[in-house]
């Protein structure tokens, strides 16, 4: 996969047994997540590549340099170049993370790009304790991690959900206020991330205190942000562009060590086999779904 002609551009198909460089172990996928983002990108690969860029399992082969974790060590993994969607990848050591025994594989493949993108958001945002914190898309895999780090941070966060019923669960995770929309928000916020783009960006923009910032990781909306004459001259805020870079291992690692002290949680809309993938895609594409999307790769 991807095939053009097949349900969301997802099929299975045969790829080649991958070549690790000697900083790279080989593991033994056993879960994959899926991301709107590489979804949204699957019409810009070629026929028959290896998407995907989360995914847990088992080291099968350890790397080459004597460095790394060992055979059958468990680990988590992210990959920017893809290939994760596969039942084996080549993994850079600055690229995993090993999985501590009381979390389970699947919860941990739901961690890599959501999990690491709320992380450093936040972190771009600045100090959160004691400050007002929107997070819209609150109801998706980034959006929740948001919500529960944000919280965790001393911060005062108000979710925003695309409508009522999406915001179940978001009070329980540290939201101190749902809203659908920009409805209901009445006080200006400090921090903005920003998951939605469009005229909700320029709306959330208008949001923002004196000297706050608005972090955009993306642009659901599919639309663009038009900022009205003089809307951007006023007492100073920054809107700043925010991509999630790599080197993800360290960050993994803390996620996977808030996980194991039950200070994370870790929310899954949809589960089930690969061979399902275009069944999962379209739900996270049709905005279907609450958290994750986790698929179990089973052997051919």
């Amino acid at each position: 996969m991807p095939a053009v002609d097949a349900p969301a551009g997802l099929a299975l198909g045969t790829a080649g047994e991958p070549a690790p460089r000697p900083d790279q172990v080989l593991v033994d996928v056993r879960h994959i997540s899926l991301n709107y983002g590489e979804l949204h990108f699957l019409s810009r690969l070629p026929a028959g590549a290896v998407p995907g860029w989360d995914a847990s399992g088992v080291v099968v082969r350890a790397a080459a340099n004597g460095q790394g974790p060992a055979i059958g060590t468990r680990v988590l993994t992210y990959g920017a170049a893809f290939g994760a969607w596969a039942e084996r990848r080549a993994v850079s050591l600055d690229e995993l993370a090993v999985v501590p025994d009381s979390v389970d594989l699947a919860q941990a493949a739901a961690l890599p790009v959501a999990g690491v993108t709320a992380l450093r958001a936040l972190r771009a945002a600045g100090p959160l304790l004691g400050r007002r914190v929107l997070v819209t898309g609150a109801s998706g895999g980034v959006g929740r991690f948001a919500v529960q780090l944000a919280a965790r941070a001393g911060a005062e966060v108000v979710a925003s959900v695309g409508s009522p019923e999406r915001g179940a669960g978001l009070e329980a995770l540290g939201a101190g206020q749902v809203v659908a929309g920009l409805d209901g928000i009445t006080r200006p916020v400090d921090v903005v991330l920003d998951a939605v783009g469009g005229a909700q960006l320029v709306a959330a923009f208008e949001l923002l205190a004196p000297e706050g910032v608005l972090v955009s990781y993306g642009c659901a909306s599919g639309e663009p942000s038009v900022f009205p004459p003089y809307s951007t001259v006023g007492p100073g805020k920054s809107l700043v562009s925010f991509r999630i870079g790599d080197r993800l291992g360290a960050d993994m690692a803390t996620l996977l060590r808030l996980v194991e002290e039950r200070r994370l949680t870790v929310d899954t809309g949809w589960r089930g086999p690969w061979e399902k993938a275009a069944e999962a895609a379209e739900a996270l594409l049709g905005r279907r779904l609450l958290g994750k999307a986790v698929l179990d790769v089973t052997a051919a």
